[in-house]
């Protein structure tokens, strides 16, 4: 089953880039200098931000299905993103380089299933929990932080 996996858009956070330390901060937002790599994976290109750059630290609701899984959790997202990752069957490099917690939702946002993969073996798991039919989308968290990584989606076959 072939995947697609999205960054989120740089316009959802555009406005807090203009935005003050001070104001960001009010708001429960850190601005942070990246001083290693990898270490601050950007949730719009989908690729650790460069040393030098600037991300925001940030509370995200990334699973807003009215169930009891629900959730949010901190993200960074890079302030000089300029390009979204969008790509089918492509794992891009923030999610190779670390341990994935998988996991398999409902359409009605129920867990049906997870798992854990690295590297080369996360794009094959991705497929296989997406053949499941009642298997709606994915998501991926930093195993380790647990911390939300990306949404995986099922590509329609052609035809």
């Amino acid at each position: 089953m072939s995947f697609r996996i999205s960054g989120l858009p740089q316009s959802e956070f555009q406005s807090l880039f203009q935005q003050s330390d001070a104001d960001l901060l009010a708001q429960g937002i850190r601005r942070m200098t990246v001083d290693v790599f990898p270490g601050y994976p950007d949730r719009i290109s989908l690729d650790d931000a460069p040393i030098g750059s600037t991300v925001l630290l940030l509370n995200y609701e990334h699973q807003p299905a009215d169930t009891p899984y629900r959730s949010r959790h901190a993200i960074f997202v890079h302030e000089q993103a300029t390009a979204t990752f969008d790509a089918v069957d492509t794992v891009p490099p923030a999610l190779k380089r670390r341990v994935l917690s998988i996991r398999a939702f409902s359409a009605a946002g129920d867990l049906l299933a997870a798992d854990l993969g690295k590297g080369d073996e996360i794009g094959p798991k991705f497929s296989a929990m997406l053949d499941d039919p009642n298997v709606a989308y994915l998501h991926a968290h930093y195993a380790k932080p647990g911390c939300f990584a990306a949404r995986v989606a099922r590509v329609a076959a052609a035809g």
